[in-house]
């Protein structure tokens, strides 16, 4: 069950880190803007889908019991 909440915390995390990145053009090195911004949509897509897998998981497990 908290891998199921870390899960949830950790698709935050990568949305932010998504948003800062295309904010500020820079991911360990300065990037370009169109590598920024499409690197920045993968993460906020990929928080995104860790996100929904967290919840589909959390709900799943309250039907079990």
């Amino acid at each position: 069950m908290m891998f199921n909440w870390l899960s949830l915390i950790t698709g935050l995390f990568y949305i932010v880190l998504g948003v800062v990145v295309m904010l500020y053009k820079f991911f360990f090195t300065v990037l370009e803007p169109g590598i920024a911004y499409a690197l920045g949509v993968l993460l906020i897509l990929y928080g995104l889908f860790r996100i929904y897998r967290a919840v589909t998981r959390i709900k799943n497990s309250g039907d079990e019991k």
